[in-house]
């Protein structure tokens, strides 16, 4: 008997996740098409002259077990897992210990996850600020007595009289952090990222992306870290912007995606790279094929029992041709839009700005947030902090610099060594580095890297319920879906279809469910299905 296959669109973390899922739990066999030359998406690493680059930033955090236990099947804990500078099981900062849970997977070598300290600034009026802000004696100084009256009054003021309706992003932040801290701290950076006003972006992106953070939730964590010592790796009741440690990759995120395809393969999965797709055939209630271009140059075609996409909607839409989709479906699907990305690789010799603490050694960070209007630049990456293997000269400071774009925007197009330029400079403008310190650089462009939450989102409903007919296509994974969902969100999507599949189930209400609020709904979806151990390799 012919046995059953699934076609999956993309080797990003979504569709590597249900090619694994189906091998390890099913006799369905994947067939993985990725238009690229490389797994993991945007979370792949780029190697340069021996620097790694983490395109984004990806930190390996969930609040779901199974995720977090998926990770560590395939990389487990280093064994001196904080890294080159830790010697135990056990991480110190902030005057308290973080240990690990009990059972977590440890080993040695090179396909191990490090355990990382978080922490992420603002950068802004030529000072670094806690992010999340927090209300420290620090903070108080660097905004200044006047400024800080006017947040307390305005978050006072808020919280006696809440908007009575919360439709766009600017009354989400409003509502949860008052109208002045809005305007010194979230306006222009998210202005910077998405191209346009917050009040013209939905207030799902808030509810996705901060979920229940607001200034109650940041200073009852505070008073909690006083007298709270052990926390284990998990940080179940801490928000996923205040989580203080991560799990990270040793040499950065698309390792981990470079393993899971590796056996994939070994369990007879097949991935085609290169691969374009260019029409998908359909009859009226379930996909039939994928049609596309193949790396040398051929057409082929892939027929499947099951279908699972990674690719941007728009994309599917189109695939699906013109003449089968009705013209309010097409013209929703037009009309949804992407923020691109570019980052900016600078290899320098030291930075200007320094730990207050320590002049000598390197700041801390993972992430910095460029607040400063002047300068285009949105984020900065220090690589060493993410793991100190990503840096082949370990006297030198990697960093990202990053820039969010359509790909109609000068920064898009611009020549690289322009490119390179411009960050070196507006870097050097605002005191993070001297530009002679800059020894080499390069630049990587990722177009369709934010889904974007305005164009025709306010009717994206219809656009996905007439796509949810085809009862064998599955949609996962942050373009997939257009949900500006993490790494473990577009696992979880992918999870989730591969349970439906093993169940009957043709509703994929749970699917879409994923990354909306409770936790990702862990606690009832993972009870409802048992996950059963790995596999044997097929292959063997």
């Amino acid at each position: 008997m012919k046995k059953r296959t699934a076609i999956i669109i993309g080797a990003g973390p979504a569709g590597l996740t249900a090619a694994y899922e189906l091998l390890t739990r099913s006799d369905i066999v994947p067939i993985v098409l990725e238009k690229s030359t490389y797994m993991g998406g945007i979370s792949r690493t780029v190697e340069y002259k021996g620097n790694r680059i983490d395109i984004g930033g990806h930190r390996f955090f969930s609040k779901s077990d199974r995720v977090m236990n998926w990770w560590l099947r395939h990389m487990p804990l280093a064994t001196n897992g904080a890294g080159p500078d830790k010697r135990n099981h056990a991480i110190h900062y902030q005057n308290q210990q973080r240990f690990l849970p009990d059972g977590t997977p440890q080993a040695d070598g090179d396909e191990t996850m490090l355990l990382r300290e978080r922490r992420s600034r603002i950068y802004f009026l030529r000072k670094f600020f806690d992010y999340p802000i927090q209300l420290s004696a620090k903070t108080l100084r660097n905004l200044g007595i006047v400024r800080v009256t006017r947040i307390g009054f305005s978050y006072v003021w808020n919280a006696l009289f809440p908007p009575s309706r919360i439709e766009n992003l600017e009354q989400f932040f409003i509502s949860r952090f008052g109208g002045e801290l809005y305007r010194t701290f979230f306006r222009s950076y998210t202005e910077k990222v998405w191209g346009v006003p917050c009040d013209q972006i939905s207030a799902e992106w808030g509810a996705q992306r901060i979920k229940g953070l607001s200034i109650t939730k940041t200073i009852a964590h505070h008073f909690r870290k006083l007298f709270t010592g052990k926390q284990d790796l998990r940080q179940k009741q801490v928000e996923t912007s205040l989580i203080e440690q991560f799990m990270y990759p040793r040499l950065g995120p698309g390792q981990l995606w470079e393993i899971v395809a590796r056996k994939v393969q070994e369990m007879g999965g097949i991935i085609h790279t290169g691969f374009d797709v260019d029409s998908i055939r359909a009859g009226d209630d379930l996909v039939l094929s994928v049609c596309g271009t193949a790396s040398d140059g051929s057409c082929r075609s892939f027929e499947g029992d099951y279908f699972f996409s990674t690719m941007p909607i728009k994309e599917l839409v189109h695939s699906l041709g013109a003449e089968s989709i009705p013209d309010e479906v097409r013209e929703i699907s037009d009309g949804l839009q992407y923020r691109d990305f570019v980052t900016v690789g600078l290899l320098v010799n030291k930075l200007a700005v320094k730990d207050h603490k320590n002049p000598n050694t390197l700041i801390k960070d993972n992430w910095i947030y460029i607040q400063e209007p002047e300068v285009r630049a949105g984020r900065l990456q220090i690589f060493n902090n993410w793991s100190p293997y990503l840096v082949r000269d370990p006297n030198t400071v990697w960093i990202g610099v990053e820039y969010f774009c359509y790909e109609t925007d000068e920064v898009w197009t611009m020549p690289e060594k322009d490119m390179a330029s411009l960050a070196a400079r507006e870097l050097s403008a605002i005191g993070i580095i001297d530009e002679a310190d800059v020894l080499d650089a390069t630049v990587l462009r990722m177009p369709k890297t934010y889904p974007a939450y305005f164009g025709t989102y306010d009717r994206f409903n219809e656009l996905r319920d007439y796509l949810l007919r085809y009862r064998n296509l599955f949609m996962v994974g942050r373009n997939g879906m257009h949900k500006y969902n993490n790494q473990d969100h577009s696992m979880l999507t992918a999870m989730t279809a591969v349970d439906n599949i093993l169940i009957g189930r043709l509703d994929q209400s749970n699917i879409w469910a994923v990354n909306t609020e409770m936790d990702y709904h862990e606690e009832r979806e993972e009870a409802e299905i048992p996950v059963p151990e790995e596999k044997h390799s097929r292959a063997a």
